[in-house]
């Protein structure tokens, strides 16, 4: 281990959750969220990342049409406090009938318990679109239900799933992220009956709950592969939608119901059954 470590010190004046996406996917390393902005911190310089961030920022001003202020603070510290300092800003969260903690945490000794490791991948409960999910999963599913998590990211559904019983497949078109979700499945001692890299259209299966919590952009281009995937009878779950993209995003599935819809700052999940 190096004697020291950058700090990179981001602070955004809105759309916080749209810079944690992209964080999300673009970083190698893992991210301390705060109120107003991030905490990154790298053996190696962090100064591209600074420069995405900025590039991102511009794109994102002039696709909103309006001001979005960032400020980037460098910083260089002694490697001995950064685990601690990481490991003290991660707080179990519980959501409906989960606590979804690190691995350094104590479990739960009343909910049912989710054990992920924030730095693995992107799904960790903390942003409104996953604990929506979540607690449509807590809903909804029920012991011997069959599921497909449709980009499954860290895993963290499933896993959710998979613990009140269900029967669960997953995919992900990031080969990445499928690993990560089986390293989590085998933390938490659940294990998939299917996962692959690539689409749900590789499945021929109907399913009791069809989840997706992935981009509006996308859930509307694979909307008809999600709704041959559900049962006549079925719930899905589509999250990852900012709420000024909900109406675009319903026109795709007009032959579907609203069940229930969740609203969390400026983030929609639609849970829907077909008509």
């Amino acid at each position: 281990m190096q004697e020291y470590y950058y700090e990179l010190v981001v602070k955004v004046s809105s759309h916080l959750s749209l810079f944690s996406d992209f964080l999300s996917d673009t970083l190698p390393v893992g991210f301390e969220e705060k109120d107003d902005g991030f905490i990154i911190r790298s053996e190696d310089s962090l100064d591209t990342i600074e420069w995405g961030l900025i590039q991102y920022q511009e794109a994102l001003q002039k696709a909103l049409n309006e001001t979005i202020e960032i400020e980037c603070t460098h910083s260089k510290q002694k490697n001995s406090d950064w685990v601690r300092e990481y490991q003290n800003s991660i707080q179990p969260l519980a959501i409906e009938r989960f606590y979804i903690h690190p691995t350094w945490n104590e479990p739960s000794d009343t909910l049912i318990n989710i054990s992920i490791d924030p730095a693995l991948a992107f799904g960790t409960g903390h942003h409104p679109t996953t604990a929506s999910s979540l607690k449509a999963i807590s809903k909804y599913i029920k012991d011997g239900d069959s599921l497909i998590d449709v980009g499954c990211g860290s895993g963290i559904l499933s896993i959710a799933a998979m613990k009140l019983g269900a029967i669960v497949d997953a995919c992900d078109t990031d080969v990445v992220s499928v690993e990560n979700s089986l390293v989590n499945a085998e933390l938490n001692d659940v294990k998939f009956h299917n996962i692959w890299e690539g689409s749900c259209s590789v499945s021929t299966k109907k399913y009791d709950m069809v989840v997706a919590n992935i981009v509006a952009d996308v859930l509307t281009f694979i909307s008809k592969e999600l709704k041959q995937a559900l049962k006549d009878d079925g719930i899905l779950v589509l999250s990852g939608i900012l709420d000024k993209y909900e109406e675009k995003v319903l026109s795709f599935y007009k032959n579907c119901e609203i069940v229930q819809r969740i609203a969390q700052d400026e983030w929609v999940t639609l849970i829907l059954k077909l008509k």
